[in-house]
């Protein structure tokens, strides 16, 4: 038994195919089949069915592929040990980040990082939650940043700011006039929202108590994954949306003027690093933690006063 085939069942576990997992490893199928028949002949069971497509593991199978798991991500810590004991950082890291917090927090993190650690490559994807949540799971990924509590088993989550939520208005709307909102007042106007699958939009309809308008729709359904295309929706055909106040951090004082903040206590949405229980890089990713807490406004590193908005 090699490491190297407990990285390719864990491969075709992770894509249910042999011949994407033999690409994600940069060998041929029929090496990487060779290897785990090997594996599988020297401990005597089948680890996979090939028979189904996508193929699956058997029953004894899922179980010798979880063991693979937790042996793989041990066996990286030993570079880590060096790493710490040499103070350099190299390597990767493998980061998921939400579409409604990656563009308004990385461009400020990145730069700097990577200044500073110019050894270390940094791949970063934009998923949905669930998708990071996976990932990280199967090993894909090495941390996320995401909106919390998640309540997902295997999970360890660590709060990094508290980022609230604001109102974006139309000058025609009936709350333009309104220094401040209440919950309350999130329905008198068209509400336009994220698609399904952004934990964002569950927590925007918590602020209105799943309560909001649906007659100033003007006759069609927009469903979109970009907190930018909400901002333009307003703009050009009035209503309302609600936004995370890093996204206006660079608005100009035209697009402010239409900004609203919502009565104590204030919607806010908790923004933490995740990983995985038995995570590797442990430096990389503290690192990593202690540059965004540098970067975000001090306003944002409590909850008082502020209410943690959950998307479910």
């Amino acid at each position: 038994m090699t490491l190297i085939q407990l990285e390719y069942i864990i491969a075709v576990d992770t894509y249910r195919s042999f011949v994407a997992a033999a690409e994600k490893c940069f060998v041929t199928q029929p090496t990487l089949s060779m290897q785990i028949q090997k594996l599988e002949e020297s401990i005597g069971v089948k680890i996979f069915d090939r028979s189904r497509q996508p193929v699956v593991p058997t029953e004894i199978g899922e179980k010798i592929i979880t063991q693979a798991r937790i042996i793989l991500i041990e066996s990286k810590k030993i570079p880590e040990i060096v790493q710490n004991q040499n103070g350099e950082l190299d390597g990767e890291l493998k980061i998921g980040v939400i579409p409604t917090i990656a563009p308004y927090l990385l461009p400020h993190v990145l730069t700097r990082f990577m200044d500073k650690f110019p050894k270390l490559q940094l791949q970063i994807w934009e998923y949905t939650t669930e998708r990071i949540v996976h990932e990280l799971k199967v090993g894909i990924l090495d941390c996320g940043i995401l909106s919390t509590p998640l309540q997902e088993s295997g999970i360890i989550e660590k709060p990094l700011f508290y980022e609230n939520f604001v109102a974006y208005i139309s000058e025609e709307s009936t709350l333009f006039n309104k220094k401040m909102l209440s919950s309350d007042d999130i329905g008198e106007d068209k509400l336009w929202l994220l698609n399904e699958g952004h934990c964002m939009r569950g927590q925007v309809l918590n602020i209105c108590h799943h309560r909001h308008n649906h007659d100033h729709s003007g006759g069609f359904e927009y469903n979109t994954g970009s907190v930018e295309t909400l901002k333009k929706m307003v703009d050009i055909n009035s209503g309302i949306t609600i936004l995370p106040e890093l996204s206006i951090m660079d608005y100009s004082e035209d697009q402010l003027n239409r900004i609203r903040y919502f009565k104590s206590p204030e919607p806010v949405r908790e923004i933490s690093l995740v990983t995985t229980q038995n995570f590797v890089k442990k430096q990389a990713i503290d690192a990593l933690t202690q540059e965004i807490m540098e970067t975000i406004p001090e306003k944002f590193k409590t909850k008082k006063k502020k209410e943690v908005l959950s998307f479910q």
